[in-house]
């Protein structure tokens, strides 16, 4: 991991226009986020120019519209990668 590591946290709840800044760090303390992250089973996306975007903004502000599409396609990932290990444990069942 890079030295100068930023980690920017994303929730979208359903009564908001965009998603939400819900925190972020950077160094060591990004190392330990993106840590506790996976060890939670939470999502972790890697995109240096989106965090260096995002991590200007204020915790609690909905991200900026330019980020909109760029965002749209990590969750659109997430999502794809979440029900398709979903689909993958009942095929174990």
């Amino acid at each position: 991991m890079k030295n100068n590591l930023l980690a920017v946290s994303l929730k979208y709840p359903e009564n908001v226009d965009a998603p939400l800044i819900t925190a972020k760090t950077s160094g060591i303390f990004a190392k330990k986020m993106v840590e506790i992250a996976r060890e939670n089973g939470i999502p972790v996306v890697e995109d240096d120019i989106l965090a260096n975007v995002l991590s200007v903004h204020q915790i609690g502000e909905c991200i900026p519209e330019a980020t909109w599409e760029a965002v749209a396609g990590v969750f659109s990932m997430i999502s794809f990668l979440e029900k398709n290990r979903e689909e993958y444990r009942k095929e174990g069942d």
